[in-house]
C-alpha cells in the first residue's frame, strides 16, 4: 500500500536536491513496481535489516547526511544508524523508539515541514552566533579600554547593558521560529 502524497513528497524531495532511495526488504519486483510509481530511480530490494545498516554506513562514509524513514521492526536498526531516524507515529514500538524524529500525523508531507523547519532552525543559529559574536568583539575591548587611545572608550556599565542587548536580540530571533507556517 503506497502513503497518500507519497508520490507528491517524494517528487518535493527532489526537486530540493535530496537523493531519495527506496531500502526496502520487500522483493524486487514489488518494489520496482512501488518505485515506478514513486518517480524513484534509486531502488534496493531485498535487504536484510544488517544490510540496510551497512547501505546508511557507506552513505555516511560518502559524506552524505542520511535520513531513514521506516516504521517497521526491520527498519530499526538503520533508523537508529542513520543521521536522523524518521518514524510514523503508526509504526512499530521499536521503530519508533530508534528514531529522532515521530510523524505524530501519518501524513509524510511533515517529512517536508521537518526539513523547512531544520533550516530554519540552522539559519537562525548562524544569526544568533553572528549577533553574539559581534556584540562581543565589539563592546568587550572597548570597555576594557583597549582603544581608549584613540579616544574610542566606553563605560562598562554601558558595555555591559549592550551585552543583555545581545541576549534579547538573539532571544528574539530565536523565538522567530515560533511563526514558521506549515
Amino acid at each position: 500500500i503506497i502513503r497518500e502524497n507519497a508520490k507528491e513528497i517524494v517528487s518535493t524531495l527532489k526537486h530540493t536536491d535530496i537523493d531519495v532511495i527506496m531500502l526496502t526488504g520487500d522483493n524486487e519486483k514489488t518494489a520496482k513496481s512501488i518505485a515506478d510509481i514513486l518517480e524513484i530511480k534509486n531502488v534496493i530490494a531485498n535487504v536484510t535489516p544488517s544490510e540496510k545498516t551497512k547501505i546508511i554506513k557507506d552513505l555516511k562514509e560518502e559524506g552524505k547526511i542520511v535520513m531513514m524513514c521506516g516504521d517497521g521492526i526491520n527498519d530499526s536498526p538503520a533508523l537508529a544508524l542513520s543521521d536522523i531516524g524518521v518514524s510514523v507515529n503508526s509504526g512499530t514500538d521499536i521503530a519508533r523508539d530508534s528514531s529522532d524524529v515521530i510523524l505524530t500525523k501519518n501524513d509524510l508531507s511533515s517529512i517536508i515541514n521537518l526539513i523547512n523547519i531544520s533550516k530554519k532552525t540552522i539559519k537562525n543559529i548562524k544569526q544568533n552566533l553572528f549577533w553574539a559574536f559581534f556584540y562581543n568583539t565589539l563592546m568587550i575591548p572597548i570597555a576594557i579600554g583597549v582603544l581608549s587611545p584613540f579616544g574610542i572608550a566606553i563605560n562598562p556599565m554601558i558595555a555591559s547593558l549592550a551585552m543583555v542587548l545581545s541576549s534579547f536580540t538573539v532571544i528574539l530571533n530565536a523565538l522567530r521560529l515560533k511563526r514558521i507556517r506549515l
